[in-house]
């Protein structure tokens, strides 16, 4: 499989801003992003991490991720090519629609 190019450019700062409004952080150091989910309770962060990595299995692309019980810390980019790429954005805005769809936090 042809793994994708490091953004660049336009298309970059539209990125990054789409996900900055989803709640995603950049982090420069890494040309990676971030952000902090929070569910009800560990089922639903485990079930989120469950409906997110069928989504990382098709995209073949597999985020960073720590969970303590209601919450999961996330970080992505595209390891072998040390940057964010196009599959970091399908996958921000998968992990972002899916967490919409939980339950909220109590």
């Amino acid at each position: 499989m042809t793994r994708p190019a490091l953004l660049d450019g336009d298309l970059r700062d539209r990125a990054l801003s789409e996900l900055a409004a989803m709640g995603w952080t950049y982090e420069p150091a890494r040309d990676a992003v971030s952000r902090h989910f929070r569910f009800r309770d560990f089922s639903d962060a485990f079930g989120w991490m469950t409906r997110v990595a069928m989504e990382a299995e098709k995209l073949d692309h597999h985020p960073e991720w720590f969970n303590v019980w209601n919450r999961v810390d996330v970080v992505l980019t595209t390891h072998d090519v040390a940057g964010l790429t196009e599959l970091d954005l399908k996958l921000a805005r998968a992990m972002t629609r899916l967490a919409e769809r939980a339950a909220p936090p109590a």
